[in-house]
Parts: structure tokens; C-alpha cells; sequence
């Protein structure tokens, strides 16, 4: 039982360090432009695989 609190009382805390980084940290989730999902770009500047994939799709 003690491993359990142990356990509980640490994830417990881990979850709370993360909850303040996103409350101070408000910075957006990055990805990538060139993953395994390209449709799903989420990046605000498109990087130049991005700019080459989406030219040789339209084209």
C-alpha cells in the first residue's frame, strides 16, 4: 500500500507541474511539416518541405 501512495502522490505531483507549465507557458503545439501525417500541417510559417510537397500535390 505504501508503494501505491508513493506512486500516487508522485503522479499526482507530475500532474500538477505539467498543468502550471501549460497555464504559464501558452505556447502552441508545434508539429512538424513533414510527418508521417502531412495533411494535418500545423505549423504557422510553412517550412520548404511543406511549400515542395503541397506544389508536387496540386501539380
Amino acid at each position: 500500500m505504501t508503494y501505491f501512495l508513493v506512486t500516487f502522490v508522485f503522479m499526482l505531483i507530475v500532474i500538477i507541474f505539467m498543468a502550471i507549465g501549460v497555464m504559464f507557458g501558452r505556447r502552441t503545439i508545434k508539429g512538424s511539416c513533414g510527418g508521417i501525417s502531412n495533411e494535418n500541417c500545423v505549423c504557422i510559417k510553412k517550412c520548404d518541405k511543406r511549400k515542395k510537397m503541397e506544389a508536387e500535390g496540386s501539380a
